[in-house]
């Protein structure tokens, strides 16, 4: 049995940020990740093309800046390096290939009974800890949806963390199923590399530019957020023009009130929509079924197709380990409560990086959970 006072589990970016606050104020803890390294999502399954869709300066993790010749829209081998960087500058060191197999509070010891695996030895760890941070995020696992026929689909099937790069699919009939940042960079990557691309847009989305996104991030510290949804869906519409002609509809509530209240990000266009006005990019409405290679959609639209990228998200698999976290997580390993009051649950539990907001909710998380900790701590010295 080893004892810690914090037990971090998951080493992203989350799970690092809550690392180093911790650090500021002393508190030791433990931090165990399952993979073989940090951010495996970053570092393994993102497409070679990705950048942070949001400006550096909302983008920072806490207590460490970027270079000061960093680009605005940081790549993602510059955000592993800076990763890598932050790592090293709060003496970060996780235990890798430690899975937690499960998670329990005790109420006579007051403190949470964790067992893990510990792949590389091939043995079981039991900790102790007092606080317990779940930062294993919410793109834990891969979510592919169940259609039918898709078993006797021939051709390619993926889920976008495993794409890479269009250039193999050159000439190739492509399906994207997804419409968010990563369906839609993606169907933007596949036709500009030759593919034959259709994308399937199965509800309405905000299209914005990152520079209309970063106009709003600054305005929304001054105004209210419909004030703000008001003035961005006007340039918007200025810029983009009306593309429900093209299937793209908008949603009724603004970006920014939608992604407080559903932490659905807005859409940035890095291409995309002018290709799907060129008639490069087809839009197709939700799938009904599949039959081998040909695909049918509603509304009796149908194709061939050679390949399928399914950029439908992920699923949190916090609920397969935490027991005993009910007030905090809902049934799909996700908070109960809204952002910003949802890292905090009772038992001395957290979560960071779960309130869908992104590096600068991941940020604020972290920070609240080290100062409450540290408030806790505090308490029990007296």
């Amino acid at each position: 049995m080893e004892e810690a006072i914090v037990m971090i589990v998951g080493a992203g970016p989350a799970g690092l940020a809550t690392a180093a606050c911790l650090s500021k104020f002393s508190i030791p803890y433990v931090l165990v990740e399952r993979e073989n390294c940090s951010a495996p999502v970053w570092r393994k399954h993102t497409y070679d093309r990705l950048k942070l869709h949001l400006a550096k300066e909302f983008c920072e993790l806490p207590h460490m800046s970027y270079p000061i010749d960093a680009p605005t829209y940081i790549p993602k081998n510059a955000f592993v390096r800076y990763l890598d960087g932050y790592i090293e500058c709060f003496n970060i060191q996780p235990r890798y290939l430690t899975v937690v197999e499960s998670s329990t509070y005790d109420m006579d010891e007051k403190c949470w009974t964790v067992i893990a695996r510990d792949m590389a030895k091939s043995t079981i760890v039991h900790y102790m800890a007092k606080f317990l941070v779940v930062a294993s995020g919410a793109n834990s696992a891969e979510n592919i949806p169940m259609v039918s026929g898709l078993e006797s689909f021939p051709g390619v099937i993926m889920h976008s963390s495993s794409y890479k790069s269009g250039v193999v699919y050159s000439g190739r009939n492509m399906l994207v199923v997804g419409s968010g940042n990563s369906g839609m960079e993606i169907a933007y990557d596949l036709a500009s590399h030759g593919a034959n691309t259709s994308i399937v847009i199965r509800s309405p989305i905000h299209v914005m530019t990152k520079e209309l996104i970063r106009l709003g991030m600054s305005l929304v510290h001054h105004f209210p957020l419909m004030m703000v949804d008001v003035l961005i869906v006007m340039m918007a519409n200025f810029i983009f023009g009306d593309l429900s002609s093209y299937g793209i509809k908008r949603p009724k509530k603004g970006p920014f009130v939608l992604k407080s209240e559903t932490g659905r990000s807005p859409v940035i266009d890095v291409g995309t929509v002018g290709l799907i006005k060129k008639g490069n990019i087809k839009v197709r409405e939700r799938i009904t079924e599949i039959k081998g290679k040909i695909i049918e959609f509603q509304g009796g639209d149908k194709g061939s197709f050679d390949g399928i990228v399914f950029a439908t998200g992920y699923k949190s698999t916090a609920n397969m380990w935490l027991k005993n976290g009910e007030d905090m997580l809902n049934s799909e390993g996700l908070p109960k409560n809204e952002f910003p009051n949802h890292w905090k649950g009772g038992n001395t539990l957290y979560c960071a990086g779960l309130g869908r907001m992104g590096l600068a909710g991941i940020s604020m998380d972290a920070k609240n959970i080290a100062k409450d900790i540290k408030c806790k701590i505090d308490s029990m010295s007296i």
